[in-house]
Order: C-alpha cells, then sequence, then structure tokens
C-alpha cells in the first residue's frame, strides 16, 4: 500500500486497527511512533548498485490501555512527515514489536489494515548460480528415440 492509498481510506475510517499475518489484531492501544522515510543503498551479489525507499510506520504498545488513535490524528502525523521531512509517495513498510522489530508490508481489506509478511529474495540470481525454476515434464509425454540397445540388434 503506497503512502496516497492510506490517505484515501483514513479518513472513511472511524477507527485504526491492524491484524498480523498469523490473525491476531495488535492491541488496539497501540501508537504510531513514528512517520519517516527510509532510503537503503546497496550492491546486490551480482554487483549491481540498487535503491530502495519505503515509508515506515513504527507501531509501539504502551501500558496507557485507553489510548486510541484516531484517522484524523494518523492523516495529522503523516501531514507533518510530508511537510518536515518530504517523504515520497512509496510503498508503506511497518515496523511491530514482537520477539524482534519484524518488518511488515501493509494492505487494506476495507475494514482494517492487515500487516503482511515481506520475505527475502536474491536480485541477481542469474548471476550467482540460483538454478532456473525446473520444467515439470509427464514422462508419459516425453517422445522416446529409438534404442541401439534393442533385442536382436546384437549391440550387448
Amino acid at each position: 500500500m503506497k503512502l496516497s492509498e492510506i490517505k484515501i481510506v483514513l479518513p472513511t475510517l472511524t477507527n485504526v486497527s491492524f491484524q498480523l499475518p498469523n490473525g491476531t489484531m495488535v492491541p488496539e492501544h497501540f501508537h504510531v511512533t513514528e512517520v519517516g522515510s527510509i532510503t537503503k543503498n546497496f550492491i546486490d551479489c551480482g554487483g549491481t548498485v540498487r535503491t530502495e525507499k519505503v515509508v515506515n510506520f513504527q507501531l509501539w504498545n504502551a501500558n496507557d490501555i485507553d489510548h486510541r488513535l484516531a484517522p484524523e490524528k494518523l492523516l495529522k502525523i503523516i501531514g507533518l512527515a510530508e511537510q518536515k521531512i518530504a517523504i515520497e509517495d512509496t510503498e508503506i513498510e511497518v515496523e511491530y514489536q514482537s520477539d524482534t522489530i519484524g518488518k511488515f508490508g501493509l494492505e487494506f481489506n476495507g475494514s482494517q489494515f492487515l500487516l503482511t509478511q515481506k520475505q527475502t529474495n536474491c536480485l541477481a540470481q542469474d548471476k550467482c548460480g540460483i538454478p532456473a525454476d525446473k520444467l515439470h515434464v509427464n514422462l508419459s509425454d516425453l517422445k522416446v528415440s529409438p534404442s541401439c540397445c534393442t533385442p536382436g540388434t546384437d549391440c550387448c
């Protein structure tokens, strides 16, 4: 989900809720402690220099169980980030604390935000020896050429 998309959705909501990939809800009293921009400059294993940019939201839970983040408040925080640090309209990545800080993608299902799993990947598979996916073929579909070792050919 891009920043422009969440800005369209938030005014239509009465509350903001996030669901983890396992179906568990982030507690209602969460805080958005950061809205920022992260730029990652790196080189992949094939030698290609790359840049990735994301808008980052950090969710955090405190002991103030009566706290609720209103959609208008989140829009205000986003607006301040756009003014003060010039965040761009890029994909949103959400950080949330579990056993360690997890990074999630973000989607919306019509009523709540879904934190989606992110996976690592090799960006230069063709250069670092990762074989292409194997073609799956039924042996019965293969055309068989005549063998030199058929009965009566004296090859054995």
